[in-house]
């Protein structure tokens, strides 16, 4: 087959001249430009989605950090000692002492 016969679709035509490139350079221009202006807009949406969620988000824990604040006060003062008493508590078993004379049997 040569390529006279060829498809005309796929023909090569005539290389295109100074100004279809001019045509292209500006448009491909413009785009990168609309691209540029979108990503920033979208930076800034996220941005200021992020600020917004993160202040809730700072807001609805307020209560929860100033009781761990106080928490920690209290164990630093030495408050917070728990009661000792005669049951000890070792891995997880309960073991009591007993005196002779309170015994069964």
């Amino acid at each position: 087959m040569d390529s006279s016969q060829q498809n005309p679709q796929f023909r090569q035509g005539t290389p295109p001249g100074p100004l279809a490139k001019l045509a292209a350079f500006v448009l491909s221009a413009g785009f990168l430009v609309l691209a540029f202006m979108f990503s920033l807009v979208a930076l800034a949406v996220v941005a200021v989605v992020g600020v917004v969620l993160g202040g809730w988000l700072w807001w609805k824990t307020r209560a929860m950090r100033k009781q761990m604040q106080q928490m920690r006060e209290a164990r630093q003062t030495g408050f917070d000692q728990p009661t000792r008493s005669s049951d000890q508590v070792i891995e997880g078993e309960f073991i009591r002492e007993v005196p002779p004379d309170q015994r069964l049997g």
